[in-house]
């Protein structure tokens, strides 16, 4: 008798959970995949300091370098720039091409920006971002990101670029040779 109470109070309570949600999934709240989820602070190439969620409302296209590679990292970065070329003009002002440090010892806002402004990477879409080494590890998680510290300046890592929708939700990665025309169409077909 004792565990027919018990279910049928659980029932109650699930159904009374239930209808209070629906308002909230009228107001597209933040689902629990999204990047948006993830309460980490960063800074950005100006030292401004922001959450993810901060950057909810545009699609993201994401990949994780650090600033002083010399192999993989630079492919990477240039990965980024032809997808940013061949983004549809009206969905790039919609689109944030966010370049994460797996490297925040070095890679200080100061030599974000440096970096940023050398290949011709500063202003909109563009975004850099470093934050302490919880984070960093955290967010690579998210991702499916891969790396360790070989050497005080060297990072064996995964070569992965992934796009995020507005809510933060991923709805596409690519690993390795990328193609950027296949990846500027994913952008260019999120709302």
């Amino acid at each position: 008798m004792k565990n027919l109470i018990v279910a049928l109070f659980s029932a109650i309570f699930l159904f009374s959970c239930s209808e209070k949600q629906e308002p909230q999934t009228a107001k597209k709240e933040t689902s629990a995949g999204s990047i948006f989820m993830l309460d980490s602070k960063w800074q950005n190439q100006d030292g401004k300091e922001l959450q993810l969620k901060d950057l909810k409302g545009k699609n993201l296209v994401v990949v994780m370098i650090f600033t002083s590679c010399t192999t993989a990292c630079p492919i990477l970065v240039a990965d980024m720039q032809k997808i940013e070329s061949k983004i549809d003009k009206n969905k790039l002002k919609e689109t944030t091409m966010v370049l994460v440090s797996i490297d925040p010892e070095n890679d200080t806002p100061e030599v974000l920006k440096a970096y940023a402004k050398q290949r011709n990477m500063d202003g909109e879409p563009w975004l850099f971002l470093r934050s302490d080494k919880e984070s960093v590890r955290e967010l690579a998680n998210v991702l499916a990101v891969k790396y360790k510290k070989i050497s005080p300046i060297v990072f064996s890592h995964s070569n992965i670029i992934s796009v995020f929708n507005k809510n933060g939700e991923m709805v596409s990665q690519v690993e390795g040779t990328v193609k950027s025309e296949e990846v500027a169409q994913t952008v260019n077909g999120l709302n």
